[in-house]
């Protein structure tokens, strides 16, 4: 059996280093050119020159598949939730989204979803990290362990950044890869900036970096390590005139307008701005969906930023000729169930929900999979976590059986099994 150090991944493709060094030019290598290792450092360059990112609208509580994406109008379980027509005929999703509807043409719907974790903590685990919680393992979102394959290590920008409190951070892949947070986007966050000039902070920087190494002098290697990482990353973050993305005062009145002004618009706007620059990984979300009780009075207010901003995203990445090579994911924890509560409400329901995607070279105008009549289950083309984190990889070029290996020295791929959604893909 091989050892993981002894397997590679290229183009999507494992293959052992007997194989890869038969199918490379025999001449390259007697000529000393490059070897093996410089062979994999020149697929990673080339992954991460390919400019690929995601964004992921995070929808934290659960929202329910009727009241979105999957209405069932003239259902009892649909309750008094209307469809609408979309831009692409024979498609309809709920009242509550009329600027999607007309994004539709460059939208892909998962009808079929399919989980088991019904509770908060747990599902928003897997979801954001594609495992469930494991006590013995703090695994990394699954931002961060793409960021990991395809980000620019020296890039002045953060690889992740997360739009609200996230939900999950870089875990066993280390501090490079905790997402930096963003609390109100439009302006330049408040510890990114710097008190005294270049000159001062660089005598600063140089003097800690002395006391730093008599600590780690003393043991405290490890400590200094990490805390070195942070601070370089900080350092490069806040002398850098990337960081101009945060601060919208440079964008046109008509484009934010566009988006609107709630939160949730502004980082959708933000998360653009951010890829545009650099970063793959962006997190934008919004809350409550957690909708118990009183729902059909709380579905507007929770639906029309997400409506707006989803909709200029999608609009403006494509625009702006960006839409193929990022890929936008609108998702939550889990769905609610079919029936309604007695408080007007609808609880957690993993069983069956739905799931929106765009961009990243899928096939918009369609939907895969159905819930059937009652919403209950799926009656086709069932869609796992795995399955749907294998499509997202197919879609950054990212392999997904890449293995990285724990604290414990335990390999992890960065998803375990899964297959690419059938037609997803144009």
């Amino acid at each position: 059996m091989q050892s993981i150090h002894e397997r590679v991944s290229l183009a999507g493709n494992t293959h052992s280093r007997r194989r890869f060094l038969h199918t490379i030019s025999a001449a390259t290598l007697a000529a000393g050119a490059f070897g093996f290792t410089d062979l994999v450092s020149l697929r990673a360059d080339d992954l991460r020159k390919q400019g690929k990112s995601m964004i992921l609208l995070w929808m934290q509580g659960g929202p329910s598949q009727f009241e979105t994406f999957d209405p069932k109008p003239g259902h009892e379980n649909g309750g008094p939730t209307q469809a609408i027509d979309t831009a692409v005929s024979g498609i309809q999703i709920a009242e509550f989204w009329p600027q999607v509807a007309k994004s539709m043409q460059d939208i892909t719907l998962i009808r079929s979803m399919t989980n088991k974790e019904g509770n908060h903590q747990r599902a928003s685990y897997q979801l954001h990290t594609g495992y469930v919680p494991a006590g013995s393992v703090k695994h990394p979102s699954f931002g961060a362990a793409v960021a990991h394959q395809i980000a620019d290590p020296a890039h002045d920008l953060p690889t992740v950044v997360s739009i609200g409190r996230p939900e999950a951070g870089g875990g066993f892949l280390g501090v490079d890869y905790e997402p930096f947070i963003v609390d109100n986007p439009g302006t330049l966050p408040t510890n990114v900036g710097t008190p005294v000039g270049q000159d001062r902070l660089a005598r600063r920087l140089e003097h800690m970096q002395k006391l730093e190494s008599e600590f780690a002098s003393k043991g405290g290697q490890m400590v200094v390590d990490n805390h070195r990482r942070i601070y370089d990353k900080a350092s490069r973050l806040v002398q850098s005139p990337l960081t101009k993305a945060f601060d919208f005062t440079d964008e046109s009145q008509a484009v934010r307008d566009s988006y609107g002004s709630s939160q949730f618009g502004r980082g959708c706007l933000l998360a653009r701005r951010l890829i545009e620059k650099g970063v793959t990984f962006v997190e934008v979300r919004m809350g409550n969906w957690d909708t118990h009780f009183d729902a059909e009075s709380r579905l507007a207010g929770l639906a029309s930023p997400v409506d707006q901003g989803m909709a200029a995203l999608i609009a403006d990445l494509k625009s702006r000729g960006r839409l193929n090579d990022t890929i936008v994911v609108w998702m939550g924890e889990f769905g609610r169930t079919p029936k309604i509560n007695p408080r007007g409400g609808r609880d957690h329901y993993p069983r069956c929900f739905n799931v929106a995607l765009a961009g990243g070279g899928i096939k918009g105008g369609q939907v895969i999979g159905s819930s059937g009549p009652d919403g209950s289950a799926p009656v086709d083309s069932p869609v796992s976590v795995s399955d749907l984190y294998t499509s997202i990889c197919h879609s950054l070029k990212v392999n997904p059986e890449h293995e990285n290996v724990s604290p414990l020295g335990r390999p992890m791929k960065i998803v375990d099994g899964g297959s690419v959604i059938p037609g997803l893909f144009a």
